[in-house]
C-alpha cells in the first residue's frame, strides 16, 4: 500500500480498502490490520484534535452542555464519550462537565424514529434539549448518515459548536462541522479505533490541564 503523509486527512483516499485480500491465517491479518491503524493514525490532523479539545474545554469551563451522537459502532464510542467526558474529567479536577449521549435512550431513538423518521433521531432529542452555545460531538465513519448530518445542520442553525469525527471521504459530516477530526481510511473497524482513541486523548488531555503536576504523576489516566 502507499501511505499518505500525515496531516493530509482532506485528500481523497487513493489506495484500495483493507482488507483487499484473503488471509489464510489470524496472524498475518492481524499484522496487516495494524500496519493500516498506523497508516491511518498518521492521517489525522492533529490541529484539529487541538481545536476539538479547546472548544470541549471551554464548554466544560463555562457549564455549557455537550451531547455526542453515532449509529452502530460509533454510538458505542459516542456511549463511551459520556462516560469518560462526564465521569473521567471530573475525576481530579475543578470541572463538572455536563455530557448526553443521544444515542444511549433506546426508547427516546425509537418512539422519535418510529413516529417522525430515524433521520431525525438526534435533531429532534437536539431541539428538545440543547441551548445556544452548547456542543455537538457528531461520529460517523462514513460522515453521510442522514441522521449525523442533519444534527450537524439542526446544531449549525441553532447556534451550537459541532465536532464531527469521520472516516473514509467523510463527506458532507466533515464540511458542516466547526471542527473536523478525520481519519483517512476505509476500514470501519480501525476508523473506529481512532475515533475512539482521539475521543480518550481529548479528555485526557482536558483533565491533566486542571491538575498539578504532582497530581498527574500519582493518577491513573
Amino acid at each position: 500500500m502507499t501511505a499518505i503523509a500525515a496531516g493530509t486527512g482532506s485528500r481523497l483516499l487513493s489506495e484500495p480498502s483493507f482488507p483487499c485480500a484473503k488471509y489464510a491465517d489470524a496472524a498475518a491479518y492481524g499484522l496487516d490490520y495494524l500496519r493500516e491503524w498506523a497508516r491511518a493514525a498518521a492521517t489525522l490532523d492533529l490541529t484539529s484534535l487541538e481545536r476539538a479539545a479547546r472548544l470541549l474545554g471551554e464548554a466544560y469551563r463555562g457549564g455549557q452542555s455537550v451531547f455526542s451522537c453515532g449509529n452502530g459502532g460509533s454510538a458505542a464510542i459516542a456511549d463511551h464519550l459520556q462516560c469518560d467526558h462526564l465521569k473521567g474529567i471530573r475525576t481530579g479536577t475543578d470541572l463538572s462537565p455536563r455530557v448526553t449521549s443521544l444515542a444511549s435512550n433506546v426508547d427516546v431513538i425509537t418512539a422519535i424514529a418510529n413516529d417522525i423518521g430515524y433521520e431525525d433521531v438526534f435533531a429532534f432529542q437536539l431541539a428538545s434539549q440543547s441551548r445556544s452555545g452548547d456542543v455537538l460531538v457528531a461520529i460517523s465513519s462514513s460522515g453521510s448518515s442522514p441522521n449525523i448530518v442533519r444534527s450537524l445542520e439542526w446544531a449549525r442553525r441553532n447556534d451550537l459548536r459541532t465536532i464531527a469525527l469521520t472516516g473514509f471521504e467523510g463527506q458532507p459530516a466533515r464540511r458542516i462541522a466547526d471542527v473536523s477530526v478525520h481519519v483517512a481510511c476505509r476500514n470501519y473497524g480501525v476508523v473506529e479505533d481512532l475515533h475512539q482513541a482521539a475521543m480518550h486523548a481529548i479528555a485526557q488531555f482536558i483533565r491533566q490541564s486542571r491538575m498539578s503536576v504532582a497530581a498527574i504523576a500519582a493518577a491513573r489516566f
